[in-house]
């Protein structure tokens, strides 16, 4: 291979003009990767390349040596250095995918703002982590979770939720907690497991994944109706802060008799507490695991608090299900990074996050009034449920409206807003299921306008 290096020159001049020895190094290592230097092409020797440069011989022989050592060059005594031929060609990019026309607005419930998330107070939160962290904190981490995070998540649990903390696993999400209990149930003979009607599509498919058989229960205007829960089910998900979608809370008589259901048959009430922060016209209502820790899950995460992608969830477990959480999770994935948990045990230690709290219930107050106000306006005979709480409202839509048509309709007119029928097996009335906390106020009015005239 002829070895060209005036061209080897031209490419790195450039770099070598800034002035320091590491633009030598980035400059040499991005024109391997992008296949302007070839495989198997001999390098000048370090003095040949500074005199060319114009920079001492240090800087390129540093430059080969760190090159040489991530496996981009190779060097043999008495064959100089050269580029190493086991390296491929330039990867060429994958054409992007297809995108999908944006919605105009999109609608769809379970988004919070996540123009709101707290960047400079996680930033400062990570940074004051990772200086703190000693250096053994950097290994595999506990599987149960971060031992500074759980003492500060039990103390806050305790004081906004009333939860009994004690045994807490840390998880990616509410998701892969319930992913969890769900091969922990079937480890403990479970098959079936009982999930509220109307509920979340996307928790029937993830249990049904995990080996359990979802068996719908249906909820009225007092929450999930327990003497309706089939024979066969030993474990019951529910939503009793704030009823997903409907936005009921769990009637207390219902809470009493869920509870004796779980100790007459020896059964598991796992509580999915997914926003019962966003409270806006009713005090808050505490969690139910505190009624009984020993046949509640607790199941929480900050994806509708501070934003889906920090990947942060937990689970306060009952004694008799905690050591084989812990042992699946350690199977599953050795556990969570520690530096997201750092971060967040900072925030919780602090007050930022419950500062963050009061700014995004407001926030979400204002963009609720919103659109209650527009609906009033603008579609007055459709009836807003659950507005007390949450993140979403469900809109009844007057009897005989077929709500799957009446979504289409806007879909087709780029408006996002998921019909009621769409997250249930037993049928319901029509109703659109409106998430409003990732809209301003301004934009949720233009939408209700836009869907009162389509709808008509």
């Amino acid at each position: 291979m002829t070895d060209n290096w005036t061209t080897l020159r031209e490419l790195l001049l450039p770099a070598a003009g800034g002035g320091r020895g590491r633009s030598v190094e980035a400059a040499l290592r991005a024109a391997i990767r992008d296949g302007q230097l070839a495989p198997g092409l001999r390098l000048p020797s370090s003095r040949d390349l500074a005199a060319q440069l114009g920079v001492a011989r240090g800087t390129v022989t540093a430059a080969y040596g760190q090159l040489t050592a991530e496996g981009y060059l190779t060097a043999r005594r008495g064959s100089g250095t050269s580029v190493a031929s086991s390296l491929g060609g330039p990867v060429a990019s994958a054409a992007p995918a297809a995108q999908a026309t944006p919605w105009r607005f999109d609608l769809r419930p379970g988004v919070p703002a996540l123009g709101e998330f707290p960047r400079a107070e996680w930033v400062a939160a990570t940074r004051s982590a990772l200086a703190e962290l000693p250096d053994e904190a950097l290994g595999y981490p506990d599987p149960a979770g971060l031992a500074e995070l759980r003492s500060e998540l039990s103390a806050y649990l305790g004081r906004v939720r009333a939860v009994s903390a004690t045994d807490l696993v840390i998880t990616h999400g509410g998701a892969e907690g319930l992913s969890l209990l769900a091969a922990v149930l079937r480890a403990h003979g479970h098959t079936t497991i009982g999930v509220e009607d109307p509920g979340h599509p996307g928790q029937l498919e993830l249990l049904g994944e995990h080996g359990l058989r979802p068996a719908p229960v249906p909820v009225d205007g007092d929450g999930l109706v327990v003497s309706a829960i089939p024979p066969e089910v030993r474990a019951v998900v529910v939503t009793a802060a704030h009823q997903f979608p409907l936005g009921v809370a769990l009637h207390p008589a219902r809470r009493h008799a869920l509870l004796e259901w779980a100790r007459a048959c020896d059964g598991v009430v796992i509580e999915d507490d997914y926003d019962a922060e966003h409270r806006y016209d009713r005090p808050a209502l505490r969690a139910m695991q505190a009624m009984d820790p020993t046949r509640v899950v607790y199941l929480g995460s900050v994806s509708k608090t501070l934003a889906p992608a920090l990947r942060l969830g937990w689970l306060a477990l009952p004694p008799a299900l905690y050591q084989n959480t812990v042992r699946r999770k350690h199977l599953t994935d050795l556990g969570c990074s520690p530096l997201p948990q750092a971060a967040f045990a900072r925030l919780l230690r602090g007050g930022g996050y419950d500062r963050h709290l009061r700014r995004a219930r407001a926030s979400y107050r204002r963009r609720r009034d919103a659109l209650l106000t527009a609906v009033s306006s603008f579609l007055p005979e459709w009836r807003p449920i659950g507005v007390a709480a949450g993140l979403h409202v469900v809109l009844r839509l007057p009897d005989g409206v077929s709500d799957s048509v009446v979504s289409q309709r806007l879909a087709d007119a780029g408006i996002n807003a998921p019909a009621l029928s769409g997250y249930t097996r037993l049928g319901t009335h029509p109703g659109l299921v409106l998430g409003y906390a990732a809209t301003t106020p301004d934009r949720l009015r233009d939408a209700v306008g836009e869907i009162a005239a389509i709808a008509r």
